[in-house]
């Protein structure tokens, strides 16, 4: 039988789903079938299309096909959604086991009527209000656990729109162990990824292009932050995360 802190638990966060949905009402734009370049205020996709026809991109309508894993739903994390999801990115799929605070507002992209819901679907619903052509995947779990390790693996393996592995991993955690996790399950899958972080002022930090097999892996080189055995704990309240 719950308890009482556990319905209040509940009943908190059926509030903020409720809310988060009144919040996300309003007009919400049809999806899209092929990118078009046409240049008219209507077409969210003109001023990216721009791209190809000054002959920046060959074929950015090849972007509707790729699918990119984003681990991590914070600073750095929630960021790269979003804009991924700007530019038409074909499917996304989320990771993250946090929830919604307050204190996050001051430079993440959700809403104060999202407190108390999971990142990964408080990010998956105003990111499909941003662009409903996205296909979004959200696990709300810690990776770093025997069990959901395995789950992981799986939907890298798995978990891209042709049912294959996804392009790519981008490693946007705030910790060693889910770096490590990272690592090792795309070692064993031969995936390529990114891992990065960013100091809270954004004056520094890393990213980190990895590819099994030809570059060394995390754990053979990590960023300087973690190779200098700095504490973690200090490393996070000094603001060098992705959170």
């Amino acid at each position: 039988m719950s308890t009482v802190a556990e319905l209040q638990k509940k009943v908190k966060e059926l509030e903020a789903q409720l809310a988060a949905v009144q919040g996300n009402a309003g007009p919400v734009r049809q999806k899209i079938d092929v990118m078009s370049s046409e240049v008219v205020d209507s077409n969210p996709y003109s001023r990216l299309m721009a791209l190809k026809r000054m002959g920046i991109v060959n074929n950015y309508e090849k972007i509707r096909e790729m699918s990119v894993a984003v681990v991590g739903v914070g600073g750095v994390g929630s960021v790269t959604a979003e804009m991924l999801t700007r530019c038409g990115i074909g499917k996304l799929i989320l990771f993250d086991y946090d929830k919604v605070e307050l204190a996050n507002m001051n430079r993440l992209f959700f809403q104060p009527h999202q407190a108390g819901l999971s990142k990964v679907d408080a990010a998956a619903a105003t990111l499909q209000n941003i662009n409903p052509d996205v296909a979004i995947d959200a696990y709300n779990y810690n990776i770093t656990t025997v069990d959901n390790f395995q789950k992981f693996c799986d939907t890298i393996r798995t978990g891209s729109l042709t049912g294959g592995p996804v392009d790519i991993v981008l490693s946007c955690v705030d910790n060693f162990e889910a770096r490590m996790a990272i690592n090792t399950a795309c070692n064993e899958l031969n995936q390529k990824w990114f891992e990065s972080g960013v100091s809270e002022n954004a004056v520094s930090g890393h990213i980190q292009f990895i590819v099994p097999g030809e570059t060394a892996c995390f754990a053979c080189a990590p960023p300087l932050v973690v190779a200098s055995k700095i504490d973690e704990k200090t490393l996070k309240r000094e603001g060098v995360n992705g959170r």
